[in-house]
């Protein structure tokens, strides 16, 4: 997300306005992103990155902030007193105590969708990935084996045209999935209880059933659900016993919706053939971690929403939010 890009954006999406930008840039993604919960006085956020006396000195006196990553923690948003706009430009602001926001009467903005399509893209090359043994090959020429034994019809994959693939959640990123599924001619199911299918989905043959008619039914089984209560470690021990046995998981969501000990049970012993895993409960990837050992596994270091395109229209999101909050108009994102 280059901060070039950003004020780019807003400097000619407000050239009506006067405005100083003061540009700053943190060191994600070549470092990891903090947890609230590990520092003392971020408790209630979640990914961010930079500590409360770096990110309070970046922002000054300013009365707008343009993020991605930087934290705003209650105790910080009462140093920065001439704070009114926050625009974060990620799907949700868990970088910002919202409740704290909230009672300041600060603005908060986010950028929704931003990478729906490059995530949705990634997921169609995560499941070709995953069951044409794709990573299973590269791996092997790697390692100077040509398995040969991959063309064996015990052994090769199936092909999406006579599989079900079943997502569940069905929001920004799970619409375009279905989407791209359609062109491949796999038979497609969709569990989110709070979102009805769209009509054009209807008429092609989508079909909306159950949480667990889309664990029993389908070949392959596809994340994308945001984390909430409700949402965190859906995938444990008692939803994969329902999964077919040889069937594959896909996350190329988030890792708190995922018990891996289940999940590693699950690959480990067969009952899944395999799993495609571009998100994890501990990021970045311990080196000792028991995933990194399996052979029926695709991995990948949570990339999935990296394109170019994402960060442009990110930044065009949000340097349209910065235009309407100078010109006294509201706000279409409001967190």
């Amino acid at each position: 997300m280059l901060t070039s890009m950003f004020e780019t954006a807003i400097r000619e999406r407000c050239r009506l306005f006067e405005i100083d930008i003061t540009p700053h840039t943190l060191q994600w993604p070549d470092e990891p992103m903090e947890h609230g919960y590990a520092v003392e006085g971020m408790d209630g956020l979640k990914e961010y990155m930079g500590n409360a006396d770096q990110i309070v000195g970046m922002t000054g006196d300013a009365e707008m902030l343009v993020t991605q990553l930087a934290p705003l923690s209650a105790a910080m948003m009462d140093r920065l007193p001439n704070l009114k706009f926050v625009a974060v430009s990620r799907g949700g602001p868990v970088n910002i105590d919202m409740k704290a926001a909230r009672e300041r009467g600060i603005l908060v903005v986010n950028t929704p969708g931003r990478n729906a399509s490059a995530v949705a893209e990634f997921t169609i090359g995560a499941i070709l990935a995953e069951t044409r043994n794709i990573t299973r090959g590269h791996d092997a020429m790697r390692a100077g084996i040509y398995r040969g034994d991959l063309y064996r019809a015990d052994i090769a994959g199936q092909e999406l045209s006579e599989m079900t693939v079943g997502l569940i959640g069905y929001g920004e990123v799970g619409r375009r999935v279905v989407k791209f599924l359609k062109a491949f001619g796999c038979r497609i199911l969709v569990s989110d209880p709070y979102v009805q299918l769209s009509a054009d989905d209807l008429n092609d043959g989508v079909i909306q059933c159950s949480l667990e008619r889309v664990l029993a039914d389908s070949d392959v089984v596809s994340l994308h659900p945001r984390v909430t209560a409700e949402t965190t470690k859906m995938i444990n021990a008692e939803t994969l016993a329902q999964m077919k046995k040889g069937s594959y998981f896909i996350n190329t969501a988030r890792g708190p919706l995922v018990n891996y000990d289940d999940l590693y049970e699950a690959l480990a012993t067969n009952h899944l053939r395999g799993a495609m895993l571009e998100t994890f409960d501990v990021e970045p990837v311990p080196p000792d971690n028991r995933f990194l050992k399996l052979p029926n596994v695709t991995l990948t270091p949570h990339i999935a929403g990296a394109s170019v395109k994402t960060v442009s229209y990110a930044a065009g999101l949000a340097a349209e939010e910065v235009r309407r909050y100078l010109a006294g108009e509201p706000a279409l994102n409001r967190c």
